[in-house]
């Protein structure tokens, strides 16, 4: 109780000393937001603390770094400053961070460029704009003036930056222990989804949208705004960040000794031509599902049915090389 009583007050006195140093801040400063989350993958990422700062301060940028464990301490920090007079927001984690904070910043109406240090797991968001594995490298990157507008999928008014999922299989991440995937990595999912495979069931699902209408069963249904999903990197070798579609892919139920080779074609990126898949691209659509099935935003927990899915294209303004 005393160690619970100590880590909250010094998160509080964080906190308080954060807002306070800003608020000195003069306005026409040139000012950076560090959002972080010290777990996130192997939990290397504050070893690099001093060397950011350092070369951020060497470009003539004041860093203001804020520590995070929860969405209530992303909301605690935004609540407290005036995000507009930042010139850039950065975020530190993996893709369930970067997931909760965007989604902080986008109901404070926040239009200011973001940048991502991909420090999770499998890095799935970040993987599409190919930034290199140096954190250096990437803070000379977050630091230029270089940007992508990026689409963003909202469901039900929450959104999501990569993919949406229902079914199987599809909430693996929330159940992967996270000792194991900050030992194993990607590896550890794919043990997941293994074990996983002894509870496949079939859901009956009814979708509806201008380009293909869906009543029927399902294993599991992604519903793509990047490319890659858990670590697999050709999930959806169409989608695009910035066309304005969401890119859909439905594995309908088959016979248990089909499934292994579907899933190899899965890891290979020639699952679209299964007879077991449907595909297809679309800006709206609806869906609904009776029965009790496991759902996921960005490997956090998802949403709830009957569900409305869109894009709204180009919502995010993010700093790439």
């Amino acid at each position: 109780m005393t160690q619970i009583i100590y880590h909250s007050i010094i998160k509080l006195i964080n906190s308080k000393l954060i807002i306070s140093f800003y608020k000195h801040l003069k306005e026409q400063e040139l000012k950076v937001l560090l959002i972080y989350n010290p777990c996130a993958g192997n939990g290397n990422f504050k070893n690099h603390l001093d060397k950011i700062i350092k070369d951020v301060q060497d470009n003539g940028f004041y860093l203001i770094p804020y520590r995070i464990s929860s969405t209530e301490d992303t909301e605690k920090i935004l609540l407290g400053i005036n995000l507009n007079s930042f010139n850039r927001i950065w975020i530190a984690g993996g893709d369930g961070t970067i997931h909760q904070v965007i989604n902080c910043l986008l109901r404070h109406n926040c239009e200011i460029p973001i940048g991502i240090f991909p420090v999770g797991t499998a890095n799935d968001f970040a993987y599409y704009f190919g930034f290199p594995n140096s954190i250096s490298k990437i803070t000379k990157i977050l630091l230029r003036d270089n940007y992508t507008y990026c689409d963003i999928g909202n469901a039900n008014g929450k959104y999501f930056l990569n993919v949406a999922s229902l079914g199987s299989f599809t909430n693996i991440s929330q159940k992967t222990d996270k000792r194991f995937k900050n030992s194993l990595g990607v590896l550890a999912y794919y043990l997941k989804g293994t074990e996983e495979l002894s509870h496949l069931k079939p859901v009956k699902v009814r979708i509806q949208s201008n380009e293909m209408n869906f009543d029927d069963e399902l294993y599991f249904m992604l519903i793509m705004n990047g490319k890659s999903v858990g670590g697999f990197r050709k999930i959806a070798p169409l989608a695009s960040l910035n066309d304005g579609l969401l890119d859909v892919y439905i594995f309908r139920r088959c016979p248990i000794l089909e499934l292994l080779p579907l899933l190899i074609k899965v890891a290979n990126g020639y699952h679209d031509k299964s007879r077991y898949v449907d595909f297809f691209q679309t800006k709206e659509m609806q869906i609904d599902c009776s029965e009790m099935a496991g759902t996921d935003m960005d490997g956090e927990k998802g949403f709830d049915f009957p569900l409305k899915i869109s894009v709204e294209p180009k919502r995010l303004k993010i700093l790439t090389d």
